[in-house]
Protein backbone atom coordinates (compact mmCIF):
# COMPACT_ATOMS: atom_id res chain seq x y z
CA UNK A 1 0.00 0.00 0.00
CA UNK A 2 1.26 3.63 -1.39
CA UNK A 3 2.25 5.71 1.76
CA UNK A 4 1.22 8.61 -0.20
CA UNK A 5 -2.20 8.54 -0.24
CA UNK A 6 -2.26 8.05 3.83
CA UNK A 7 -2.83 12.32 3.59
CA UNK A 8 -6.14 12.01 2.00
CA UNK A 9 -9.62 13.54 3.39
CA UNK A 10 -11.89 10.88 3.68
CA UNK A 11 -14.99 10.81 1.54
CA UNK A 12 -13.80 8.98 -1.24
CA UNK A 13 -13.90 11.62 -3.65
CA UNK A 14 -10.82 11.72 -6.91
CA UNK A 15 -8.79 14.94 -6.51
CA UNK A 16 -7.55 13.65 -10.02
CA UNK A 17 -7.03 16.52 -12.91
CA UNK A 18 -6.69 19.36 -10.82
CA UNK A 19 -4.33 21.47 -11.35
CA UNK A 20 -3.58 23.09 -7.85
CA UNK A 21 -4.16 20.31 -5.35
CA UNK A 22 -7.36 21.53 -3.94
CA UNK A 23 -9.64 18.93 -3.38
CA UNK A 24 -12.22 18.38 -5.62
CA UNK A 25 -15.45 19.12 -3.57
CA UNK A 26 -16.30 20.22 0.15
CA UNK A 27 -17.61 23.56 1.13
CA UNK A 28 -15.85 25.98 -0.82
CA UNK A 29 -13.89 23.54 -1.89
CA UNK A 30 -11.71 23.14 0.74
CA UNK A 31 -10.11 19.78 1.29
CA UNK A 32 -6.39 19.80 1.93
CA UNK A 33 -4.18 19.68 -0.52
CA UNK A 34 -3.27 16.63 -2.52
CA UNK A 35 1.05 16.29 -2.39
CA UNK A 36 2.30 15.11 -5.94
CA UNK A 37 3.16 11.98 -6.61
CA UNK A 38 7.16 10.26 -6.22
CA UNK A 39 8.32 10.77 -9.72
CA UNK A 40 9.28 7.08 -9.26
CA UNK A 41 5.36 5.83 -8.70
CA UNK A 42 4.37 8.41 -10.99
CA UNK A 43 2.80 6.19 -14.24
CA UNK A 44 3.19 8.79 -16.66
CA UNK A 45 6.96 8.53 -16.05
CA UNK A 46 8.90 11.48 -14.29
CA UNK A 47 8.62 14.94 -15.38
CA UNK A 48 5.13 14.21 -16.52
CA UNK A 49 2.83 16.87 -15.05
CA UNK A 50 -1.17 16.36 -14.20
CA UNK A 51 -4.04 17.09 -17.00
CA UNK A 52 -5.02 20.82 -16.07
CA UNK A 53 -8.44 21.68 -14.32
CA UNK A 54 -11.52 21.21 -16.32
CA UNK A 55 -10.78 17.92 -17.70
CA UNK A 56 -9.53 16.92 -21.05
CA UNK A 57 -9.00 19.60 -23.19
CA UNK A 58 -8.76 22.53 -20.96
CA UNK A 59 -6.04 24.90 -21.44
CA UNK A 60 -3.58 25.40 -18.23
CA UNK A 61 -4.29 29.28 -16.18
CA UNK A 62 -8.04 29.56 -17.29
CA UNK A 63 -10.18 29.33 -14.48
CA UNK A 64 -13.13 26.93 -14.13
CA UNK A 65 -16.48 28.25 -16.12
CA UNK A 66 -18.49 29.56 -12.45
CA UNK A 67 -20.72 27.61 -11.49
CA UNK A 68 -19.34 24.39 -12.92
CA UNK A 69 -18.63 21.54 -10.63
CA UNK A 70 -15.02 20.05 -11.36
CA UNK A 71 -14.48 17.49 -14.33
CA UNK A 72 -13.25 14.44 -11.90
CA UNK A 73 -12.49 10.77 -13.51
CA UNK A 74 -16.13 9.41 -14.12
CA UNK A 75 -17.70 11.74 -12.10
CA UNK A 76 -20.89 13.99 -13.78
CA UNK A 77 -20.87 17.49 -13.41
CA UNK A 78 -22.46 18.89 -10.35
CA UNK A 79 -24.76 22.43 -10.35
CA UNK A 80 -23.60 25.15 -8.71
CA UNK A 81 -24.64 26.22 -5.17
CA UNK A 82 -28.48 27.85 -5.89
CA UNK A 83 -28.26 27.27 -9.57
CA UNK A 84 -32.08 25.87 -10.69
CA UNK A 85 -31.93 22.54 -11.60
CA UNK A 86 -31.80 21.90 -15.44
CA UNK A 87 -35.44 20.33 -16.23
CA UNK A 88 -38.00 20.47 -19.42
CA UNK A 89 -37.29 23.88 -21.42
CA UNK A 90 -40.89 25.66 -22.15
CA UNK A 91 -41.57 25.86 -25.44
CA UNK A 92 -40.14 29.46 -27.10
CA UNK A 93 -37.51 29.23 -24.39
CA UNK A 94 -33.70 29.38 -25.30
CA UNK A 95 -32.43 26.08 -23.91
CA UNK A 96 -29.04 26.68 -21.88
CA UNK A 97 -26.08 27.08 -23.73
CA UNK A 98 -28.00 27.81 -27.18
CA UNK A 99 -27.70 31.26 -29.15
CA UNK A 100 -31.15 32.63 -29.23
CA UNK A 101 -32.61 33.81 -32.14
CA UNK A 102 -32.12 37.62 -33.33
CA UNK A 103 -35.56 39.39 -32.39
CA UNK A 104 -38.27 40.48 -34.92
CA UNK A 105 -38.57 44.02 -35.99
CA UNK A 106 -41.14 45.56 -34.46
CA UNK A 107 -44.27 46.92 -36.22
CA UNK A 108 -43.40 49.48 -39.19
CA UNK A 109 -40.15 48.46 -38.32
CA UNK A 110 -37.47 48.64 -41.44
CA UNK A 111 -36.74 44.76 -41.98
CA UNK A 112 -38.42 43.48 -45.52
CA UNK A 113 -40.69 40.80 -45.26
CA UNK A 114 -40.89 38.33 -47.60
CA UNK A 115 -43.63 39.90 -49.83
CA UNK A 116 -42.97 43.54 -49.23
CA UNK A 117 -46.33 46.18 -49.17
CA UNK A 118 -44.48 47.96 -52.34
CA UNK A 119 -44.19 44.46 -54.53
CA UNK A 120 -47.67 43.59 -53.11
CA UNK A 121 -48.58 46.94 -54.79
CA UNK A 122 -46.94 46.37 -57.74
CA UNK A 123 -48.06 42.90 -58.42
CA UNK A 124 -51.42 44.59 -58.14
CA UNK A 125 -50.87 47.23 -60.69
CA UNK A 126 -49.50 44.60 -62.99
CA UNK A 127 -52.69 42.63 -62.57
CA UNK A 128 -55.11 45.08 -62.96
CA UNK A 129 -53.32 46.78 -65.72
CA UNK A 130 -53.52 43.09 -67.61
CA UNK A 131 -56.98 42.87 -66.91
CA UNK A 132 -57.71 46.04 -68.46
CA UNK A 133 -55.45 44.65 -71.68
CA UNK A 134 -57.38 42.01 -72.11
CA UNK A 135 -60.51 43.42 -71.89
CA UNK A 136 -59.44 46.24 -74.10
CA UNK A 137 -58.16 44.40 -76.81
CA UNK A 138 -61.11 41.62 -76.46
CA UNK A 139 -63.51 44.60 -76.45
CA UNK A 140 -61.71 46.11 -79.78
CA UNK A 141 -62.10 43.06 -81.89
CA UNK A 142 -65.97 42.41 -80.40
CA UNK A 143 -66.50 45.99 -81.93
CA UNK A 144 -64.42 45.50 -84.97
CA UNK A 145 -66.91 42.08 -86.22
CA UNK A 146 -69.72 44.54 -85.56
CA UNK A 147 -68.82 46.94 -88.35
CA UNK A 148 -70.46 46.14 -92.17
CA UNK A 149 -67.91 46.41 -94.91
CA UNK A 150 -68.56 47.10 -98.03
CA UNK A 151 -66.76 47.96 -101.13
CA UNK A 152 -67.98 50.98 -101.70
CA UNK A 153 -64.51 53.18 -102.66
CA UNK A 154 -63.75 51.55 -105.99
CA UNK A 155 -61.45 52.39 -108.28
CA UNK A 156 -62.89 53.78 -111.83
CA UNK A 157 -61.32 55.83 -114.47
CA UNK A 158 -60.65 59.81 -113.83
CA UNK A 159 -61.32 59.32 -110.25
CA UNK A 160 -59.46 62.57 -108.59
CA UNK A 161 -56.38 61.61 -106.27
CA UNK A 162 -56.31 61.54 -102.52
CA UNK A 163 -55.73 65.31 -101.29
CA UNK A 164 -54.52 66.87 -98.08
CA UNK A 165 -56.52 65.93 -94.64
CA UNK A 166 -59.20 63.45 -94.86
CA UNK A 167 -62.78 63.46 -96.25
CA UNK A 168 -65.84 60.98 -95.16
CA UNK A 169 -68.94 60.86 -97.00
CA UNK A 170 -71.77 60.05 -94.67
CA UNK A 171 -75.53 59.10 -95.87
CA UNK A 172 -78.12 58.78 -93.84
CA UNK A 173 -80.50 56.18 -95.56
CA UNK A 174 -84.26 55.94 -95.42
CA UNK A 175 -83.63 52.09 -95.03
CA UNK A 176 -86.89 50.46 -92.77
CA UNK A 177 -84.51 47.27 -92.42
CA UNK A 178 -84.59 46.43 -89.22
CA UNK A 179 -87.98 47.86 -88.14
CA UNK A 180 -90.98 46.02 -87.41
CA UNK A 181 -94.08 47.18 -88.71
CA UNK A 182 -95.28 49.39 -85.33
CA UNK A 183 -92.20 50.90 -85.14
CA UNK A 184 -92.88 52.06 -89.01
CA UNK A 185 -95.86 53.18 -88.07
CA UNK A 186 -94.64 55.15 -84.82
CA UNK A 187 -91.85 56.49 -86.87
CA UNK A 188 -94.28 57.47 -89.63
CA UNK A 189 -91.47 56.11 -92.34
CA UNK A 190 -93.61 54.41 -94.28
CA UNK A 191 -93.29 50.98 -95.94
CA UNK A 192 -91.23 51.14 -98.90
CA UNK A 193 -88.47 48.86 -99.27
CA UNK A 194 -85.23 49.41 -100.24
CA UNK A 195 -83.24 52.34 -99.36
CA UNK A 196 -83.01 55.94 -100.31
CA UNK A 197 -80.68 58.83 -99.40
CA UNK A 198 -82.27 60.96 -96.90
CA UNK A 199 -79.02 62.70 -96.21
CA UNK A 200 -75.94 63.95 -97.43
CA UNK A 201 -72.34 65.26 -95.88
CA UNK A 202 -68.73 65.61 -96.43
CA UNK A 203 -67.12 66.01 -93.45
CA UNK A 204 -63.35 67.35 -93.99
CA UNK A 205 -60.31 67.09 -91.21
CA UNK A 206 -57.45 68.83 -91.73
CA UNK A 207 -54.94 71.31 -90.37
CA UNK A 208 -56.94 74.40 -91.21
CA UNK A 209 -59.92 73.03 -88.60
CA UNK A 210 -62.47 70.35 -89.72
CA UNK A 211 -65.80 71.17 -91.45
CA UNK A 212 -69.20 69.83 -92.12
CA UNK A 213 -70.81 70.27 -95.70
CA UNK A 214 -74.37 69.10 -96.57
CA UNK A 215 -74.93 68.30 -100.20
CA UNK A 216 -78.77 68.89 -100.97
CA UNK A 217 -80.52 65.51 -102.35
CA UNK A 218 -82.37 67.48 -104.41
CA UNK A 219 -78.89 68.89 -106.62
CA UNK A 220 -79.30 68.51 -110.07
CA UNK A 221 -75.96 67.21 -111.30
CA UNK A 222 -74.53 64.42 -114.37
CA UNK A 223 -74.52 61.02 -113.03
CA UNK A 224 -71.68 58.62 -114.21
CA UNK A 225 -72.54 55.84 -116.78
CA UNK A 226 -73.60 52.80 -113.97
CA UNK A 227 -74.81 49.19 -113.21
CA UNK A 228 -78.58 48.98 -112.29
CA UNK A 229 -78.06 47.63 -109.16
CA UNK A 230 -82.21 47.86 -107.89
CA UNK A 231 -83.35 46.18 -111.22
CA UNK A 232 -81.92 43.77 -113.87
CA UNK A 233 -77.86 44.47 -113.51
CA UNK A 234 -78.09 46.12 -116.88
CA UNK A 235 -76.03 49.19 -117.55
CA UNK A 236 -77.45 52.77 -117.34
CA UNK A 237 -75.97 55.45 -119.62
CA UNK A 238 -74.58 58.28 -117.74
CA UNK A 239 -77.25 61.19 -117.38
CA UNK A 240 -78.48 64.17 -115.50
CA UNK A 241 -80.30 64.30 -112.18
CA UNK A 242 -81.13 64.79 -108.37
CA UNK A 243 -78.27 63.18 -106.97
CA UNK A 244 -80.32 61.24 -104.34
CA UNK A 245 -80.89 58.75 -107.64
CA UNK A 246 -77.07 58.12 -107.71
CA UNK A 247 -77.59 56.30 -103.99
CA UNK A 248 -81.34 55.16 -105.30
CA UNK A 249 -79.90 53.37 -108.61
CA UNK A 250 -76.03 52.43 -107.53
CA UNK A 251 -75.39 52.42 -103.72
CA UNK A 252 -72.89 53.73 -102.17
CA UNK A 253 -70.30 53.47 -105.12
CA UNK A 254 -72.33 54.81 -107.59
CA UNK A 255 -72.59 57.69 -104.76
CA UNK A 256 -69.26 58.01 -104.10
CA UNK A 257 -67.99 58.09 -107.80
CA UNK A 258 -70.83 60.65 -108.30
CA UNK A 259 -69.81 63.41 -105.72
CA UNK A 260 -66.44 62.82 -106.29
CA UNK A 261 -66.71 63.73 -110.17
CA UNK A 262 -69.26 66.58 -109.41
CA UNK A 263 -66.75 68.24 -106.69
CA UNK A 264 -62.79 66.88 -107.82
CA UNK A 265 -63.04 65.68 -103.86
CA UNK A 266 -61.32 62.39 -103.26
CA UNK A 267 -63.32 60.84 -100.62
CA UNK A 268 -61.49 58.28 -98.18
CA UNK A 269 -64.25 57.28 -95.85
CA UNK A 270 -67.78 56.23 -96.18
CA UNK A 271 -70.33 55.23 -93.28
CA UNK A 272 -73.94 54.98 -93.86
CA UNK A 273 -76.80 54.36 -91.52
CA UNK A 274 -80.58 53.59 -91.39
CA UNK A 275 -83.04 54.29 -89.63
CA UNK A 276 -83.21 52.00 -87.26
CA UNK A 277 -79.42 52.41 -86.77
CA UNK A 278 -80.03 56.02 -85.95
CA UNK A 279 -82.73 55.56 -83.29
CA UNK A 280 -80.63 52.38 -81.54
CA UNK A 281 -77.79 54.96 -81.00
CA UNK A 282 -79.90 57.67 -79.76
CA UNK A 283 -81.48 55.69 -77.55
CA UNK A 284 -78.29 53.79 -76.29
CA UNK A 285 -76.81 57.16 -75.62
CA UNK A 286 -79.81 58.19 -73.45
CA UNK A 287 -81.05 61.08 -75.48
CA UNK A 288 -79.66 64.10 -77.14
CA UNK A 289 -80.55 67.12 -76.21
CA UNK A 290 -81.68 69.56 -78.32
CA UNK A 291 -83.23 73.45 -78.46
CA UNK A 292 -85.92 74.86 -80.58
CA UNK A 293 -86.79 78.46 -81.44
CA UNK A 294 -90.71 77.71 -81.79
CA UNK A 295 -93.24 74.70 -81.21
CA UNK A 296 -93.16 72.13 -84.02
CA UNK A 297 -96.19 69.85 -84.80
CA UNK A 298 -95.01 68.50 -88.14
CA UNK A 299 -97.48 65.36 -89.10
CA UNK A 300 -95.72 64.02 -92.00
CA UNK A 301 -92.72 63.06 -89.27
CA UNK A 302 -94.99 62.72 -86.62
CA UNK A 303 -92.72 65.67 -84.90
CA UNK A 304 -94.48 67.93 -81.65
CA UNK A 305 -92.37 70.01 -79.45
CA UNK A 306 -93.39 72.70 -77.54
CA UNK A 307 -90.45 75.55 -77.98
CA UNK A 308 -87.48 75.65 -75.40
CA UNK A 309 -84.87 72.43 -74.66
CA UNK A 310 -85.68 68.79 -75.12
CA UNK A 311 -84.10 65.40 -74.67
CA UNK A 312 -84.92 64.20 -77.61
CA UNK A 313 -85.41 59.88 -77.77
CA UNK A 314 -84.45 57.70 -80.92
CA UNK A 315 -87.66 58.40 -82.16
CA UNK A 316 -88.18 61.98 -81.61
CA UNK A 317 -84.83 62.24 -82.98
CA UNK A 318 -85.37 60.82 -86.24
CA UNK A 319 -88.49 63.18 -86.69
CA UNK A 320 -86.72 66.23 -85.71
CA UNK A 321 -83.93 65.41 -88.86
CA UNK A 322 -86.65 64.48 -91.54
CA UNK A 323 -88.75 67.39 -91.21
CA UNK A 324 -89.01 70.12 -93.02
CA UNK A 325 -92.57 71.51 -93.71
CA UNK A 326 -92.33 74.04 -91.02
CA UNK A 327 -89.19 75.54 -92.73
CA UNK A 328 -89.18 78.51 -95.39
CA UNK A 329 -86.77 76.77 -97.29
CA UNK A 330 -87.48 73.32 -96.85
CA UNK A 331 -84.75 71.19 -97.99
CA UNK A 332 -81.72 73.72 -97.01
CA UNK A 333 -83.59 74.80 -93.07
CA UNK A 334 -83.58 70.48 -92.52
CA UNK A 335 -80.09 70.06 -93.65
CA UNK A 336 -79.35 73.09 -90.60
CA UNK A 337 -81.18 70.38 -88.25
CA UNK A 338 -79.24 67.59 -89.42
CA UNK A 339 -76.17 69.59 -89.14
CA UNK A 340 -76.84 70.51 -85.44
CA UNK A 341 -77.97 67.03 -84.41
CA UNK A 342 -75.41 65.24 -85.73
CA UNK A 343 -73.03 67.23 -83.84
CA UNK A 344 -74.86 67.03 -80.85
CA UNK A 345 -74.86 63.19 -81.08
CA UNK A 346 -71.20 63.09 -81.51
CA UNK A 347 -70.45 65.41 -78.53
CA UNK A 348 -72.58 63.44 -76.15
CA UNK A 349 -71.34 59.64 -78.00
CA UNK A 350 -67.83 60.58 -77.81
CA UNK A 351 -67.89 61.83 -74.48
CA UNK A 352 -66.29 60.21 -70.87
CA UNK A 353 -69.92 59.34 -69.53
CA UNK A 354 -70.48 57.57 -72.95
CA UNK A 355 -67.26 55.78 -73.34
CA UNK A 356 -66.44 54.73 -70.19
CA UNK A 357 -69.89 53.22 -68.60
CA UNK A 358 -70.50 49.57 -69.86
CA UNK A 359 -73.91 50.06 -69.78
CA UNK A 360 -73.89 53.00 -72.12
CA UNK A 361 -70.89 51.90 -73.94
CA UNK A 362 -71.59 48.37 -75.44
CA UNK A 363 -75.61 49.32 -76.58
CA UNK A 364 -73.86 52.37 -78.51
CA UNK A 365 -71.50 49.54 -80.19
CA UNK A 366 -74.16 46.77 -80.79
CA UNK A 367 -77.21 49.07 -81.89
CA UNK A 368 -75.13 51.52 -83.90
CA UNK A 369 -72.26 49.67 -85.40
CA UNK A 370 -74.55 46.75 -85.83
CA UNK A 371 -76.10 48.66 -88.15
CA UNK A 372 -73.07 50.90 -89.82
CA UNK A 373 -72.03 50.30 -93.01
CA UNK A 374 -68.15 51.54 -93.83
CA UNK A 375 -65.38 50.98 -96.51
CA UNK A 376 -63.54 47.82 -96.77
CA UNK A 377 -60.69 50.50 -95.03
CA UNK A 378 -62.45 51.73 -92.89
CA UNK A 379 -61.55 50.49 -88.59
CA UNK A 380 -62.20 51.44 -85.26
CA UNK A 381 -59.41 53.79 -85.22
CA UNK A 382 -61.17 55.67 -88.37
CA UNK A 383 -64.27 55.97 -86.41
CA UNK A 384 -62.91 57.33 -83.18
CA UNK A 385 -61.17 60.45 -85.22
CA UNK A 386 -64.32 61.04 -87.36
CA UNK A 387 -66.21 61.42 -83.61
CA UNK A 388 -63.61 63.67 -82.21
CA UNK A 389 -63.80 65.58 -85.21
CA UNK A 390 -67.51 66.05 -85.01
CA UNK A 391 -67.53 66.64 -81.43
CA UNK A 392 -65.46 69.37 -82.44
CA UNK A 393 -66.94 70.60 -84.67
CA UNK A 394 -70.43 70.83 -82.04
CA UNK A 395 -67.90 72.45 -79.58
CA UNK A 396 -67.24 75.49 -81.63
CA UNK A 397 -63.58 74.40 -82.89
CA UNK A 398 -65.26 73.37 -86.43
CA UNK A 399 -67.69 75.22 -89.38
CA UNK A 400 -70.54 73.82 -90.82
CA UNK A 401 -71.30 75.00 -94.14
CA UNK A 402 -73.76 73.69 -97.47
CA UNK A 403 -72.74 73.54 -101.00
CA UNK A 404 -73.55 76.79 -102.24
CA UNK A 405 -76.77 77.18 -104.27
CA UNK A 406 -77.29 79.32 -107.60
CA UNK A 407 -80.64 78.34 -108.46
CA UNK A 408 -82.93 76.94 -105.18
CA UNK A 409 -85.77 76.98 -107.74
CA UNK A 410 -84.57 75.02 -110.93
CA UNK A 411 -87.31 73.02 -112.53
CA UNK A 412 -85.84 69.52 -114.15
CA UNK A 413 -87.35 68.83 -117.91
CA UNK A 414 -89.55 66.64 -116.36
CA UNK A 415 -91.07 69.05 -114.10
CA UNK A 416 -89.46 67.84 -110.93
CA UNK A 417 -88.32 70.92 -108.26
CA UNK A 418 -84.24 70.74 -107.89
CA UNK A 419 -81.36 72.92 -107.31
CA UNK A 420 -78.57 73.74 -109.05
CA UNK A 421 -75.12 74.34 -107.29
CA UNK A 422 -73.17 77.92 -107.68
CA UNK A 423 -70.73 76.88 -109.67
CA UNK A 424 -67.88 79.69 -108.85
CA UNK A 425 -68.62 79.56 -104.63
CA UNK A 426 -68.98 76.08 -104.61
CA UNK A 427 -65.88 75.82 -106.16
CA UNK A 428 -63.83 77.89 -103.92
CA UNK A 429 -65.15 75.46 -101.57
CA UNK A 430 -64.23 72.03 -103.49
CA UNK A 431 -61.04 73.38 -103.35
CA UNK A 432 -60.57 74.11 -99.86
CA UNK A 433 -61.37 70.77 -99.06
CA UNK A 434 -58.82 69.05 -101.54
CA UNK A 435 -56.43 71.50 -100.29
CA UNK A 436 -57.03 71.27 -96.86
CA UNK A 437 -57.02 75.22 -96.52
CA UNK A 438 -59.54 77.60 -94.77
CA UNK A 439 -63.07 77.15 -95.84
CA UNK A 440 -64.16 80.58 -97.29
CA UNK A 441 -67.66 82.26 -95.66
CA UNK A 442 -69.68 81.68 -98.84
CA UNK A 443 -73.59 81.22 -99.32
Amino acid sequence: MNTWQEDRPSGGGSSYGRGDGAGSYGPGGGAAAEPPLPPSLNPRGPGAQRRPQGGYGAQPGYPPRPGAAPQGMGIPAQPAPGAVPPGPVPPGAVPPGAVPPPARPAAGGTANPRWPRRRKIKVAALAVAGALLVTGVGTYFWADAKLNHENTLASYPGRPPAGKGTNWLIVGSDSRDGLTDAQKDAMHTGTDTGKRSDSMMILHIGDHGNTLMSVPRDSWVPIPQHLNTNGNGKTIPATTSKINSAFNNGGGPLLVQTIESNTGIHIDHYAEIGFAGFVGIVDSVGGVNMCVDKDISDQDSGLNLKAGCHTLNGTQSLAFVRQRHQMADQDLGRMRNQQKFLSALAKQAASPATLLNPFTFYPLVSSGLGTLIVDNDTGLTDLGSFFLAMKGISGGSGKTVTVPIGNPNFRAPDGESALKWDPVKSKEVFDAFKNDTPVPDVK
